[in-house]
């Protein structure tokens, strides 16, 4: 726990990121080694200057981290260090990712198959059908649903998956201590129950403006493909199909009518192919080579024909070795 303790502490630091985060915890060998760590070995670090260096030898964060432990205890959430094992691994690839994610609930987050859904906060009532129809679409594919548990799309998608019984994680702008925006508290209440909810800031951050578009890269970076459903050109939607693109995700789009404002950003991430056009939930799954969860696996009995003796031994050298 006094492991966790300093881990925790890395991330209250002023004025350190994820990335400078992980430089101190490399050249330091530890987030423990951080704070045991002389002025002059930390002024060494590239990144790190006087005012951060003084902030670690301070160790005012240490009591932070203390009463986020007792917050996690009380409530039990779940802290995961970016090197763990439990840790979301399709987001760890990405240099950016958080230092400490925090999650209640019972999803997996390295679930086998992960689909992120994102769009306007404002959407009509045929983006709300469209979204419930995705939402159903998946049911066959054994797919966790994430989205940002806003209004709008995303509050469809959550509660779409709760009513069919399919795992949903909400990746929150804010502490797990209170629920943003409040009228959504009872949904994400059930989430725990089916999947969850996640942030990777300590339990009394509140949802400061600028964290949501920070939300976004976990959002994207934990899924396997991404699909937007009714966005205009502007917005917290284009900038998470954006940086799905950065990270070598799968964009889809829901297509809009032309000069239908509503779906304008939807419309030009197809136009410019950075999208896939789709309108229902399998033509995902196809693009994602995905079979149906209950539908059985074609199995290969024989790959080669005629093996020499050399082969042959080789071939059952790798059988044997999995």
């Amino acid at each position: 726990m006094n492991d966790l303790l300093y881990k925790i502490a890395v991330t209250k630091i002023p004025n350190v990121g994820p990335i400078t985060a992980k430089s101190l915890i490399s050249y330091c060998g530890s987030a423990e080694g951080i704070f045991f760590a002389t002025k002059k070995a930390l002024l060494k670090i590239p990144g790190i200057g006087e005012q951060v260096a003084e902030n670690i030898l301070q160790q005012k964060v240490l009591h932070d981290a203390e009463n986020e432990l007792t917050f996690l205890e009380r409530y039990q959430v779940q802290a995961h260090f970016y090197l763990d094992d439990d840790y979301p691994q399709r987001l760890k690839h990405h240099n950016d990712c958080p230092l400490v994610l925090y999650h209640k609930g019972n999803a997996s987050l390295n679930s086998e198959r992960i689909i992120a859904i994102v769009g306007t906060r404002k959407p009509t009532q045929h983006g709300i059908a469209i979204c419930e129809e995705l939402i159903a679409g998946f049911l066959p594919y054994n797919v966790l649903v994430i989205s940002g548990l806003a209004y709008g799309i995303d509050i469809t998608a959550h509660r779409k998956c709760l009513e069919l019984d399919i795992p949903t994680l909400g990746v929150m702008g804010n502490g797990l201590g209170r629920i943003y925006p409040h009228i959504h508290r009872q949904v994400a209440e059930k989430m725990v129950e089916k999947g969850g909810i996640l942030s990777e800031y300590t339990h009394a951050v509140g949802p400061d403006r600028e964290h949501f578009p920070a939300r976004n890269r976990i959002i994207v970076g934990m899924c396997d493909g991404l699909i937007v459903v009714e966005t205009a050109e502007q917005g917290g939607s284009m900038i998470s199909a954006y940086k799905a693109l950065s990270y070598h995700k799968d964009v889809f789009a829901v297509p809009g009518r032309p000069k239908d404002l509503f779906s304008s950003g939807c419309n030009l991430l197809i136009k410019t192919n950075q999208a896939m056009l789709i309108e229902k939930a399998s033509e995902v799954a196809e693009a994602m080579n995905w079979d149906m969860s209950d539908k059985p696996k074609a199995i290969q009995k024989s790959l080669f024909l005629e093996l020499s003796d050399e082969e042959q031994a080789l071939v059952d050298l790798l059988k044997n070795k999995e």
